[in-house]
C-alpha cells in the first residue's frame, strides 16, 4: 500500500488503526477514537493527513478558459487568491470528480483532485476529454501529488492555533488562500475551506518538511484540545454537514443536479463539457433527489441499501451512519422524484433483508453555530 509523508509521524501512536483505503494505508482513527475524534472537531480542533489527496498545476495562457470549459463553475471569474468548489463532468452530466480549484494568477490554477479519482482525473484533463483531441491549445498540466503534503487543521479553535505560528491567519478570508505564507519555519500555501463543517484551514507544503509542520501544528495546539483525527471523523463530520463524497453522493452514474448540488453548475455561462446534457436534465425534470433521512426503526442505513415505498424500489441509500453530534442514525438516498414524498413522509429501507421504517427531514444534519437538539425542522 501507498502511505503519505506522514506516516512516520503517526504509525507509533498509541491506539491508531490503520486501515487500506483505496490502496493507502491511512488511520481511520488515533487513541481515542471516532467519536472522540468527532467530538473534538465540533468543539476545539482535529488535525487530518490529507496528503494522499491528489494535485495538479495547471498554467498557461490558455489554462484560464480550460479549466472554465473542463468545469460546471464559473473558473472565468476568479481572480487570484480565490478557492472554488466545482465538479468536472463528462458529456452524459455526469460526475469525473469534484474539485477545489486555486487561483494563483491569470494564467496558474492549483488543482486539488480526490485520491481515488487522481490518475483519472489528469487522464481526462491532459487526454480524454473532447476538447483535448480537437486541435485546441492546452494548457501545461502538472502532476504535484508525490511532492505535496496536505495537513487539514478544522474546529472552532483552528484559527486560534494556526494564529499562534502564522499571526497572518485571521486575514484568510472563507474560500480564500495565501500562497506565500511560512509556518514554523516551513514554507506553504494555506487557504480556508474545510470538509468538517467547522471552521478550518487547509496547509500544503513539501514532502520533505510534511513531518516537521505536522508535529508544529500538534505542539501549538495541545492547550486547545487539538488532537490527530483520522478518516472515521471525517467522514462523520462531512455526512452531518451534508458535504458530498464522491462515489456516494456523485459518481460517474449521478449528476450533480441530481445530488441537490445545482449551485455549483453554472448553466448560463456559457459551453462547458456536460453542459448540454445537464441543461436538458433541469428543462424536462430532473429524475431523482438527494434527500435526508432519519431511522424510526433500529438499523444502520448503508451505503447501496435499497429505498422502498411500499413494494415499490423507490432509490438507494448513498451514506449513512450515525451521527455522533445528534446520537441518532441519518443518512441520504437518491430517490425518484415523481414519487411525491415531502419531508416527514416515511420510506422504508432494506437493511440484512428486513424493511426498516425512515422519516424525510430536512438537512444538514448540523450546521456550525446553530444548535442542534434535534434534526432540523
Amino acid at each position: 500500500m501507498k502511505r503519505t509523508p506522514l506516516f512516520d509521524a503517526y504509525k507509533e501512536y498509541p491506539g491508531v488503526k490503520l486501515i487500506d483505503f483505496g490502496g493507502w494505508e491511512l488511520p481511520v482513527n488515533f487513541e481515542t477514537g471516532i467519536i472522540a475524534e468527532h467530538h473534538a472537531v465540533r468543539t476545539a480542533a482535529g488535525l487530518f493527513d490529507v496528503s494522499h489527496m491528489g494535485e495538479c498545476l495547471v498554467t498557461g495562457d490558455s489554462a484560464k478558459a480550460y479549466l472554465d470549459w473542463l468545469c460546471t463553475n464559473d473558473i472565468a471569474s476568479m481572480v487570484p487568491g480565490q478557492v472554488m468548489y466545482t465538479f468536472m463532468c463528462y458529456p452524459s452530466g455526469t460526475v469525473v470528480d469534484d474539485l477545489i480549484v486555486y487561483c494563483i494568477s491569470e494564467t496558474t490554477y492549483l488543482v486539488v483532485l480526490n485520491a481515488s479519482n487522481t490518475t483519472k482525473d489528469l487522464d481526462w484533463m491532459i487526454q480524454g476529454n473532447p476538447k483535448a483531441s480537437d486541435g485546441c491549445s492546452l494548457p501545461v498540466i502538472r502532476d504535484l501529488s508525490a511532492e505535496t503534503v496536505q495537513i487539514a487543521l478544522q474546529g472552532p479553535r483552528a484559527e486560534k492555533i494556526l494564529t499562534k505560528l502564522l499571526p497572518s491567519a485571521p486575514q484568510i478570508a472563507f474560500f480564500r488562500f495565501d500562497p506565500h505564507c511560512v509556518v514554523a519555519g516551513v514554507p506553504c500555501l494555506v487557504s480556508r475551506t474545510g470538509y468538517t463543517g467547522e471552521d478550518g484551514f487547509e496547509l500544503y507544503c513539501s514532502t520533505k518538511a510534511g513531518i516537521a509542520l505536522w508535529n508544529a501544528l500538534l505542539e501549538a495546539g495541545k492547550d486547545d484540545g487539538l488532537i490527530p483525527c483520522g478518516l472515521g471523523a471525517r467522514d462523520t463530520l462531512r455526512m452531518e454537514a451534508k458535504l458530498p463524497l464522491y462515489g456516494h453522493e456523485i459518481s460517474d452514474r449521478i449528476t450533480p443536479l441530481e445530488a441537490n448540488l445545482a449551485v455549483f453548475v453554472k448553466l448560463d455561462k456559457g459551453g462547458f463539457c456536460g453542459r448540454e446534457s445537464l441543461a436538458v436534465q433541469q428543462e424536462q425534470g430532473i429524475p431523482r433527489s438527494l434527500r435526508g433521512i432519519e431511522m424510526v426503526d433500529g438499523g444502520v442505513p448503508r451505503q447501496g441499501y435499497p429505498v422502498f415505498l411500499g413494494e415499490r424500489e423507490i432509490g438507494f441509500v448513498t451514506s449513512g451512519a450515525k451521527s455522533p453530534t445528534l446520537e441518532k442514525f441519518c443518512g441520504y438516498v437518491l430517490i425518484d422524484r415523481t414519487t411525491g414524498l415531502k419531508f416527514g413522509d416515511i420510506v422504508e429501507i432494506e437493511i440484512h433483508g428486513k424493511k426498516k421504517r425512515a422519516k424525510l427531514v430536512k438537512t444538514p444534519f448540523y450546521k456550525r453555530g446553530v444548535r442542534n437538539d434535534r434534526l432540523p425542522a
